[in-house]
């Protein structure tokens, strides 16, 4: 069967890649999943009473704009949250999960030229793979902008080259970073509002770590085109309750943006989109008006962030992380080295190379996730500290050896 040439070069998905490296080999202790970002805290208490409640929306088609009542405690989330409030009919959409919108939005908001010629995305480089399967199927090119430890984890897009910007159409921007952490701040978010307003391009802010951090709530890309009174089409942001409310499974996302913006997604997803039921949507509302389960929430990955420290403070490779659930440790080779952790530990993590690709040598090159695994910190801190102590031992096992 012939596929679509602009897929061509897709590379495959992290984690059949991740199957295909472990599945020939044996666990060498109970296993532990570190390598997928799914929550295993408790869930928000409210939501079983709630979509019981309203079960009686299964026999409805859910309607496709949200519900009204959600629709409004994601406006009043977001206006707690940044101090912002977005206008509930024109300027929020709720999505079937965050990966929803990600992808609909290059196909939604991309011209099919740009300035006569195809359109590029830029994306940070680790990146969610969706971001690079929405900018082909829009018929964009992927451009990979690395985020390094000499930038901070975050990637400079101001130094891509000037041919390549005048073809941006959209910049995919990660703040807290997966895999990394790394906290865009507000001087970050004006220098890409200014470069985007200069370039003519939107900025795709997928900020769905933004409630898993240490100290200090990180600033928003909305917050900031407000602050500085940006043209609010420039900005999309989406959300999910997927980590803040360790809800997965329940599919609730949102995005918030102008109302161009939003009345275009909303043209798409009336022919292309999968709203939730009325029931989830209904459990979604409660659960965006609550924030006790939240800061409960925080207050378990903080346990799990001092354990990480304690354990691998003094380990050369390890950085802290600023914000999300991830750690991102470096280690000679990514590959050979989510083998011995697993053969030898029954700890699973993702070699970093999965998450990312080569990137333009006209921006360094090379792949800019190898040497790099990514631990998920989801587990309970029990099991956390148990990974963490693997890891350590590995790790310096592999430096002794010159692995």
């Amino acid at each position: 069967m012939q596929y679509p040439q602009r897929f061509s070069n897709l590379p495959e998905y992290a984690f059949p890649r991740l199957r295909a490296l472990l599945d020939p080999l044996t666990p060498g202790g109970d296993p532990l999943p570190m390598s997928i970002g799914e929550p295993m805290h408790p869930l928000p208490p409210m939501l079983g009473e709630e979509l019981a409640r309203h079960a009686a929306g299964y026999a409805k088609y859910p309607p496709n704009d949200g519900a009204p009542a959600l629709r409004e405690s994601i406006s009043a989330w977001v206006a707690r949250r940044y101090g912002v409030t977005p206008d509930p009919q024109t300027e929020v959409l709720p999505l079937n999960g965050t990966r929803e919108g990600l992808f609909s939005a290059c196909i939604a908001l991309i011209a099919e030229r740009k300035n006569g010629e195809r359109p590029v995305v830029l994306l940070p480089n680790p990146f969610y793979q969706c971001y690079a399967v929405a900018a082909l199927t829009a018929g964009a090119e992927p451009v990979y902008v690395p985020a390094l430890t000499e930038n901070g984890f975050l990637p400079d897009f101001a130094a891509v080259p000037a041919d390549l910007l005048a073809r941006t159409a959209a910049v995919y921007m990660c703040s807290p970073a997966n895999p990394q952490g790394a906290v865009a701040d507000a001087a970050y978010w004006t220098q890409l509002l200014a470069l985007a307003e200069q370039h003519d391009f939107r900025i795709l802010a997928d900020e769905c770590y933004a409630e898993i951090y240490r100290d200090t709530p990180p600033v928003g890309a909305l917050e900031t085109v407000h602050a500085i009174g940006a043209d609010p089409e420039r900005v999309m942001i989406f959300h999910s309750l997927s980590k803040r409310s360790n809800l997965p499974g329940l599919r609730s996302g949102f995005c918030v943006g102008g109302p161009r913006s939003i009345a275009a997604m909303k043209q798409l997803r009336s022919y292309a989109g999968a709203p939730l039921p009325l029931p989830a949507q209904m459990a979604a509302a409660a659960v965006w008006a609550d924030e006790e389960h939240v800061i409960a929430n925080r207050a378990l990955y903080a346990e799990k962030f001092a354990l990480a420290d304690d354990i691998l403070g003094n380990m050369p490779g390890y950085t802290s992380p600023q914000a999300g659930f991830f750690l991102w440790v470096a280690v000679n080779d990514d590959e050979d080295m989510t083998k011995r952790l697993w053969s030898e530990d029954g700890v699973k993590v993702l070699p970093g190379s999965y998450l990312s690709r080569d990137t333009d040598p006209r921006l360094g090159g090379g792949n800019p996730g190898a040497g790099y695994i990514r631990v998920a910190l989801v587990a309970p801190a029990a099991e956390v500290s148990r990974g963490l102590h693997a890891i350590r031992a590995q790790v310096e096992k592999e430096r002794e050896s010159g692995a």
